[in-house]
């Protein structure tokens, strides 16, 4: 369980870090504040995201999960907001920045499964 823990950690920090890469709206002062806003976002993924797809669960069908990328965007702002060393400024470097730890997590998820 720890191990797993760990490696999801690992996942969101190089997620993250590759999101600020690609986009001038996302950045990070420190890489200790990379590592802190990996953990904060799978945090607030983990207790707030779930609450928040029930509760927009009639638009996310209507939008066939589409809003989901919205909702990623909001975690990535609220990750902001709670930390000051990790930035994100604005909706589209949000949007842009989810649609970007979405796809590197589900890739390196999918590396890592193939390992056993």
């Amino acid at each position: 369980m720890l191990r797993n823990a760990a490696i999801r950690w690992f996942i969101n920090a190089v997620a993250l870090g590759f999101a600020s890469l690609l986009f001038d709206g996302i950045f990070f002062n420190r890489f200790s504040d990379l590592l802190i806003a990996s953990a904060l976002f799978g945090l607030l993924n983990t207790f707030i995201k779930p609450i928040l797809i029930v509760f927009t669960l009639p638009i996310n069908l209507l939008t066939l999960g589409l809003f989901t990328l919205v909702i990623n965007a909001f975690m990535l702002g609220l990750t902001s907001a709670l930390l000051s060393g990790f930035i994100v400024s604005g909706f589209w470097s949000a949007l842009g920045g989810a649609i970007v730890v979405s796809l590197v997590s589900l890739f390196l998820n999918t590396m890592l499964k193939g390992d056993g």
